[in-house]
């Protein structure tokens, strides 16, 4: 009965047009009514300790380093090394597209931020070089998503907070996934590209490689930085957050010279605008949250799935083919929140790995930012690129279809997230 209760106020309230941190509250103001518990004071202390804790630092500190690098013209300077390296082959700017959101990924952590980036920094060109609006627009949504599972991953941030899964664990699993995802979208650009005949960039000369390289060397040192500090122990999740911070302000400022005190303080604001809904969100997910485990609602979703308990391998198919289906109405956070409390006690008594589970599920999620009728994804790229959703989602379909086969080869194939986390943790 109080899943029941949990899940369709949930989806009145969103289908009624309430935000989703309201719409979470509701629904846990929903629970409390059922079990008969009803009490403000349980509502107001959630709230607090769901915002107070201090992992959840490195969430407004990596969004700020990726507002400052793209502000301070980090973000250009990495996009001219791809267009050196690959500008001049068939089909060329795709493949940019693809080696820069890798770049991008490893600075933001945010794949609605990699997106905006890519979209203003690339489309352009690809439109004048006669690339399909469709299939160029669905490659750069499609690409943003390896942000969210390369560090410095905030959704990783997340799960790892709401899990109580180790962050830098989860930041060495991601990798090599996000490195096959890569692989996959190349190959779906080639084969939606192999009869049309856009307009190359000409060939550059080694000295011409090397300036562009030279040039963005100062933002190359930040996922230097950030991995090299993680995988030495030299600093937390939370602290290279704010390294990460520091660092992006002090090469567009000082170095680059490009972010002025009216830029510094536009950032602050959408920054501060961005956090403050993540950690409202957050603390009413607590709310839920502590509430699921009051009307042990796991325990009724463990009784539902408890045939599939015996096979490992086809609870992660019943689960991924849930995930995927409330990915097309959830965005990437209210899902974490909401879904992790649920899922992780079922992970647990089937002997999943967490990490391994937690790579797939936001690997899972962030495909869902691509898929209508919500897409973020879809959203940022049609605001920025100036193109019609539809657009946007005629050329998508390839790119899908290429992300969800390796998150399928995820699923039947666990250690290639397991054995390289181990090998680089």
């Amino acid at each position: 009965m109080s899943l029941l209760v949990l899940i369709g106020s949930l989806s009145a309230a969103i289908l009624l047009g309430a935000p989703i941190a309201f719409a979470l509250l509701a629904s846990g103001v929903a629970l409390m009514i059922q079990l008969d518990m009803l009490n403000g004071q349980i509502v107001a202390q959630n709230l607090l300790n769901g915002a107070n804790n201090y992992a959840l630092l490195s969430v407004p500190f990596f969004l700020l380093a990726g507002e400052l690098m793209n502000a301070g013209g980090l973000s250009r300077r990495i996009v001219a090394i791809p267009l050196a390296l690959v500008g001049h082959v068939r089909g060329g700017l795709g493949y940019v597209v693809i080696v820069a959101a890798l770049f991008l990924a490893s600075l933001s952590g945010s794949a609605i931020a990699d997106a905006s980036a890519l979209a203003a920094l690339l489309l352009p060109m690809m439109r004048r070089g006669g690339y399909s609006v469709e299939s160029s627009t669905g490659l750069v949504a499609a690409a943003s998503l390896v942000a969210p599972i390369f560090p410095p991953s905030v959704p990783f941030v997340l799960f790892g907070i709401t899990a109580n899964v180790s962050i830098t664990k989860l930041f060495a699993a991601g990798i090599v996934p996000a490195f096959l995802l890569a692989l996959a979208l190349a190959a779906a650009w080639w084969w939606t590209t192999r009869r049309d005949n856009p307009e190359p960039l000409p060939k550059v000369e080694p000295g011409e490689l090397l300036k562009a390289v030279l040039g963005a060397g100062w933002a190359l040192g930040l996922p230097v930085i950030i991995l090299g500090g993680l995988r030495l122990g030299a600093f937390t999740p939370t602290e290279a957050g704010a390294v990460a911070a520091t660092y992006a302000l002090f090469v567009g400022g000082v170095v680059y010279r490009e972010i002025d005190g009216r830029g510094l303080v536009e950032v602050f604001v959408q920054v501060g605008r961005l956090s403050a809904v993540l950690m409202f969100l957050v603390a009413a997910a607590f709310v839920s949250t502590w509430l699921i485990g009051a009307a042990n609602v796991s325990a009724q979703i463990s009784g539902l799935l408890s045939p599939l308990l015996g096979s490992p391998l086809l609870l992660m198919l019943a689960l991924n083919a849930l995930v995927f289906l409330l990915g097309t109405v959830l965005d990437i956070v209210p899902a974490i929140l909401l879904l992790t409390p649920l899922l992780m006690p079922l992970i647990q008594k089937a002997g999943i790995d967490p990490v391994y589970f937690g790579v797939l599920f936001i690997l899972n999620n962030a495909i869902g930012m691509i898929t209508p009728p919500v897409g973020p994804v879809l959203n940022a790229v049609c605001g920025v690129g100036r193109v019609k959703m539809n657009t946007v989602i005629a050329g998508i379909t390839p790119f899908l279809v290429a992300e969800t086969a390796v998150l399928a080869l995820l699923i039947f194939f666990p250690w290639l997230v397991t054995v390289p986390m181990k090998a680089l943790h």
